[in-house]
């Protein structure tokens, strides 16, 4: 078995979603090993939601799935990266590809992107 080390970051460690066709990382989020195994199992994605402090399978309100293609693990067991097929146009919850979808200009930050959904509409204001 797999043995990650969830103790560094009090049982969650980063794990970055990243497009496996096209290489576009898509997020960041946690893993705890409840959804570590789970993921490992189903093949479809699963956080830890700190916000809502609870298990989280990526798309269950919007759709926008994440199939696992690849897992690579850093060489101190507490980082993983999980090459996806995303199911679905966004992986992020504010209605864009990417979570990554402001770039740093000077003292601001920029859009550099089109929203793909309106977050109200998917999620009802509940982000």
């Amino acid at each position: 078995m797999i043995e990650l080390d969830f103790n560094k970051g009090d049982g969650l460690i980063p794990a970055i979603a990243q497009d496996y066709a096209t290489g576009d990382v898509l997020m960041m989020a946690y893993i705890n090993r409840e959804s570590w195994e789970l993921t490992l199992k189903t093949g479809i994605v699963h956080y830890w939601s700190r916000s809502r402090n609870k298990l989280w399978k990526k798309g269950e309100s919007s759709g926008n799935v994440q199939e696992v293609k690849e897992i690579r693990v850093d060489c101190d067991n507490d980082t993983i990266l999980i090459k996806v097929n995303q199911i679905g146009d966004a992986a992020c919850h504010e209605g864009y590809r990417s979570c990554f979808f402001r770039v740093v200009k000077g003292d601001d930050l920029q859009i550099d992107g089109e929203r793909v959904f309106d977050p109200e509409e998917v999620y009802g204001g509940k982000q």
